[in-house]
Order: C-alpha cells, then structure tokens, then sequence
C-alpha cells in the first residue's frame, strides 16, 4: 500500500471520527445556547407577572383559588399566554400546588435534575425532553405531541429575596425547533467543510511525497538491482580467476615434482656413483657429501611446495573430507596434533571449498611455523547462511608477514587470503586470542551473497 493511499484509509477515518465528534459537541453548545436564550427571555417576562400572585407563599403552602385563576387568566389572555399550553406552581419536595392540570394538583412526584436546580435559584430549560408514561407529571404535555420548551422560573420574596415556589411552564417551540435545525444544519456544513478541506489539503501533500518517495524508491529498486549484477558479476570473476590460479598453481605443482623434483633425484643417483670414484680423496668426499646433502633438501623443499600448491579434487569430494584430509595431512607431515570440530549444515560451492582449503592451509603452516605448533585447533560452523572457521594455536601471538612468503604457497599468504575473501563477500582476520597467549585466524562467509 502507497504512502498516500495508507493516509487517506487512516486519514480518512480520522478525519470523520474527529468531525463527528467535533459536530456533535458544537451542535449541542449551539442547542444549549439557543434553548437558554430563549428560556431566559421568556422567564424574565413570566416571572413579572406571575411574582405578584405568589408573595402569600411565604407565609402558607398553599395558593389561593383566587391567585391561581388570575395566573390562569394570564396565561389565557397574553399574547406569550397563548404559546403557552399549560403551567404547573412547584413547591419544595415535589409537590405539586397549581396546575394547569387539577388532577396532578396536590400530588408529590420525584423530583427531577432542572427543578432541583431551579429551587437553588437558576432558570432551567430543556426542548422537547418530557417524561412519558403513566403517573408521569408531564404526561399530558407529552401526549400533545408538538415540540416544547420547558422551562422552570424561581420566583422569589419581594421582601427577602428567598425562592418562593418554582412555575413551570411548557412553551410551544415551533419556531424555535425550526430555528435550532437551519443552526445545525450549518454548523454540520462548515465543520464538514473544514474537515474536508483540511483532509484533501494534507492528503494532497502526502500524495506528492508519496510519490517523490515512490520515485526515489524505483531508481533505489533499479540502482539495487544493478550493484547485485554488478557484484555477482565480480565474484563470478574472482571466483574464476581464482580457480584459473588454483590449477596453475596445481600445474606448477605437478611440474616441479616430475621436472626438477625427478633431474634432483637423479642428480643425487648420480652423486652416489660419484662418491664410489672419489676413492679415499678426503676433501673431494667431503665436497660430494655436502653437495648431496643440498640436493636432498632441495628434494624436500620443492616436494613440500608442490604439496602447498596441490588441493584435493575440490570439484568432487564434499568440504568436511577436504578439510578432514588437509589436517590429517598436516598431522602427518608435522607429527603434530590438531583438534579438529566441524558442523556443516550442506556442502557449499567450489570457490568457498578452495577458500577454506587455502585459509586451512595458510593457519596450520602458520601455526606451525610461529607457534610450534602448539595446542592447534580448528572450528568448522555453518549456521544457516553463515560460514565461520577458526584457526588457533597457543603460540607466541601473531606475528608480522613477511614481505614475501616462503611457506610453501607461492605467494598467497594473509594478503592473498584476504583479496579472495572479500572478493566474495567475506573476510579473513588474524588476531590474538582472547582466552590467554596465541592466535587465531578468522574466515567469516556469507553464503547467500555467494553466486556460485
């Protein structure tokens, strides 16, 4: 899903949620504004002429017939009177002590919220919210079924100012039902309005950077895709130009056994026959004793390249037996001991095998040749993607490499194990070991960023 598309569905629903709530409280301060206006106007002109019929209030608890009819005259004979369909005199707890109604005259209903207010002197108002039912005081001003403002108007003592009695009365509110809809109506239109014109301004700026975004992320897509190409490209490289390495090297190796490896043992053939016509010339024996002695660790020397040159069949045989048969090999050659711990979760492609094989060979000579071989180790793990090996020993620590190498590997040394490495997204480490004195040389894979 789009940026702009995701804002408009949160957005959106946002934005309807927040009108609603936004409309709902501002349509009821305007009903509550207009319904108290009006309940307050018309208050102040009843209160003024019914004041003067209920002064006797403050002395019994009852109206006399005569002041109840002349309130009845008023409300007959005004012109506010004939909006008005009938009247109720409260006094305190309810009860009711003149009516517009005689048959709720005398009795006792609960009190309700606007009339318990009203006795502590404040006008009330409600529209159209009666009490229906039977025994309901408003009962039959509900039945009358046209809108009506409520309204309850303390009257006080001229004398002392207290709270006589409480006159309800109910208000024909044709107009004002009229009047509160046209203000509705228009304060659900602007806030619509607002909402609407606020939501399409922020989603149309959305939308433009969701679409400089997707944009951007097309050219990212493309740019990503060509480096992986790219990259998949160069190790393809690097794994070919190190496999062409790896059989030169293996060639060298094989030459340098059946070339001059085979002229040096014949030279040394030679030089026994030699010895045998020296006769007893001691200096000339000595020189045949010394020259054979070179020959033969020129023998040794180049059989000992020629087997760092040569790997196993990479192609054929799984990486566990190569690595196996590598340490087995050293072992043997070195009259060391090498522990050896492997946890492979498949066999990886050639180019990985010959890394491995080639840092392999790089930390045990290593280790041979620096640490005396001491305590050597070697940790195989593959997690997942993930391809670690570790190579240690309890030597003296890592040393300098030499400018040029002269262990057996023409050349390929840290500095070449490190340009394989990274050519396929890996890396080689040498460094100390953190459990006490030695070193440890480090290969880290990533498989999956491997192309074969």
């Amino acid at each position: 899903m789009s940026l702009a598309r995701a804002f408009g569905l949160a957005g959106g629903l946002v934005m309807v949620l927040a009108g609603l709530v936004v409309g709902f409280f501002v349509a009821d301060r305007i009903e509550q504004a207009v319904v108290r206006n009006a309940a307050n106007t018309t208050a102040l002109y009843m209160q003024s002429f019914v004041a003067p019929y209920v002064q006797d209030l403050s002395d019994r608890i009852d109206l006399p017939p005569d002041d109840l009819a002349a309130i009845e005259s008023l409300l007959r004979n005004t012109p506010l009177g004939q909006r008005v369909v009938s009247f109720k005199v409260w006094q305190k707890g309810g009860l009711v002590i003149g009516a517009s109604n005689a048959r709720i005259v005398g009795k006792t209903f609960e009190v309700a919220e606007n009339l318990r207010k009203a006795w502590s002197g404040e006008v009330q108002a409600s529209f159209d919210d009666l009490d229906s039912g039977p025994g309901a005081e408003d009962d039959a001003e509900a039945n009358l079924d046209v809108p009506l403002l409520e309204i309850y108007v303390p009257v006080r003592s001229n004398a002392t100012g207290q709270v006589l009695c409480v006159v309800e009365f109910y208000d024909i509110a044709t107009q004002l039902q009229a009047d509160l809809n046209r203000a509705l109506l228009t304060s659900w239109a602007v806030v619509a309005g607002v909402v609407l014109l606020v939501g399409a301004s922020l989603f149309a700026i959305v939308l433009r950077g969701s679409r400089t975004i997707e944009t951007q992320l097309a050219a990212l897509t493309d740019l990503n895709a060509r480096n992986i190409a790219l990259r998949r490209r160069v190790q393809e490289g690097a794994s070919r130009f190190a496999g062409q390495t790896d059989r030169i090297l293996r060639r060298i190796g094989a030459d340098l056994h059946d070339g001059p490896a085979q002229l040096i043992g014949y030279v040394a053939l030679r030089l026994d026959a030699l010895r045998r016509h020296v006769g007893d010339n001691e200096a000339a024996r000595a020189e045949v004793d010394q020259i054979d002695r070179a020959v033969r660790e020129a023998i040794t020397e180049i059989r000992t390249i020629s087997r760092g040159l040569s790997l196993p069949d990479i192609e054929r045989k799984p990486l566990n037996a190569l690595v196996q048969g590598l340490v087995d090999a050293h072992a043997a050659r070195t009259h060391a001991e090498v522990r050896l711990s492997m946890d492979l979760g498949g066999d990886p492609s050639s180019a990985v095998k010959t890394l491995v094989c080639r840092t392999l060979q790089e930390g045990l000579s290593n280790g041979w040749r620096h640490g005396q071989g001491r305590d050597q180790s070697v940790d195989l793990v593959q997690k997942g993607r993930h391809l670690r090996m570790t190579i240690a020993d309890r030597g003296p620590g890592p040393q300098p490499e030499p400018a040029e190498a002269g262990d057996g590997l023409a050349g390929l040394g840290l500095a070449g194990l490190q340009g394989r490495a990274e050519a396929l997204g890996g890396s080689v480490r040498l460094r100390a070991r953190g459990d006490g004195p030695g070193a440890e040389l480090v290969l880290e894979l990533d498989l999956e960023e491997i192309s074969g």
